[in-house]
């Protein structure tokens, strides 16, 4: 089965929140580390992916810091904000609760 990037509105928010949860990491790294646990099925391309950051930065649940890269090149590295680690609690139960919608839905169908 090839490789998805098609992703519910809001769904790449919440994998992005779950992966800096974790520890502060640029974009490639984040985009990198999605694709590695979901085992190859999502791939978040940067089209996506920044313009996902930069919501998240201004919603004020991330922070960016420059730094250098594990190749000595600048590179903005992101971080979980108090405010974001709170959302990232609300948004798990929120996916708990439509996953299991969800699948009640299938099963009766």
């Amino acid at each position: 089965m090839p490789p998805s990037s098609d992703l519910l509105q809001g769904t790449l928010d919440l994998l992005v929140l779950r992966t800096l949860s974790s520890g502060e990491a640029h974009g490639w790294g984040i985009a990198q580390r999605i694709q590695q646990v979901s085992r190859e099925v999502l791939q978040v391309g940067q089209g996506s992916l920044y313009p996902a950051l930069h919501r998240l930065e201004y919603k004020g649940w991330i922070k960016a810091e420059w730094g250098d890269s594990e190749n000595n090149r600048k590179a903005k590295f992101y971080s979980l904000t108090k405010k974001g680690e709170k959302q990232l609690a609300a948004e798990l139960e929120n996916w708990e609760r439509l996953s299991v919608a969800v699948a009640l839905v299938l099963k009766e169908a």
